[in-house]
């Protein structure tokens, strides 16, 4: 049995191929969401977030055999856990990793930070109305750090987003609930709607339409914050989904 860490588009991708080679697996999600759309690959779903005891326990219960870690590039301590998991139980863990998008960005009015708190800094100082591309996870620590600046928020259109949204003091005028991803049309088109002039984003792949947003500032001149992945020491990665067959 195969544990695929989910809950990217990309997950869904790998639980398609892992169908096709009918090999046995279950898939983890955190969210309700992550559950209905890994859904349409398996009905095998476990939800809930797991901490490094869960993760073992599961993994002893089913009889799990290899990991293959498709979370979001910025979940690192998930990945972190399921690293030290494969160890403690040993078995094999690989990641799926969308690759590296900012060597292909020629758009020199950008800034690549390493955290949030950096990002922040910067909005501060050069920003008003701050278009954050991020998601809904820590749009706290986003109200918290920019102070008196307008932030527009692009986040799922799901009740438990929304209510998030709204404890965190944000309204209408402060929420954009769309599902991604985007083109380069309508980021455009949405930049100009809310007369943005800073976007931060994070360093998404393909899927995630990173590209297109940082296109859209390129046609607008509007800068770019891009907040780095966190560097972890994978033991195995792959960023072809195709390669998967060559790591089982």
């Amino acid at each position: 049995m195969i544990l695929v860490l989910g809950g990217t588009s990309d997950s869904i991708h790998i639980c398609d191929k892992l169908n096709d080679m009918g090999l046995p697996y279950i898939v983890s999600v955190t969210t309700e969401y992550g559950r209905d759309i890994a859904k349409k690959a398996t009905e095998n779903v476990f939800l809930g977030k797991l901490t490094k005891e869960d993760m073992v326990s599961l993994i002893k219960e089913k009889n799990i055999t290899q990991i293959i870690d498709a979370t979001h590039p910025y979940a690192t301590v998930v990945s972190s856990n399921a690293i030290e998991c494969s160890k403690i139980i040993n078995i094999d863990y690989v990641r799926f990793e969308r690759e590296s998008l900012i060597k292909q960005i020629d758009y020199e009015n950008k800034y690549v930070v390493e955290n949030i708190e950096q990002a922040c800094q910067i909005a501060n100082e050069i920003g008003n109305n701050i278009f954050i591309g991020t998601g809904s996870k820590n749009l706290d620590k986003y109200i918290e750090l920019i102070k008196e600046k307008k932030l527009i928020a692009r986040v799922l259109p799901t009740s438990e987003v929304l209510e998030s949204c709204e404890g965190l003091g944000l309204n209408a005028d402060n929420i954009i609930a769309m599902k991604g991803p985007f083109s380069e049309e309508m980021n455009i088109a949405t930049y100009k709607q809310y007369n943005i002039d800073l976007l931060i984003t994070k360093e998404s792949g393909v899927a995630g339409g990173f590209l297109e947003k940082i296109n859209a500032c390129k046609v607008l001149n509007i800068p770019v914050i891009i907040i780095s992945r966190k560097k972890i020491d994978y033991p195995k990665v792959i960023n072809n989904i195709e390669d998967i067959e060559k790591m089982i």
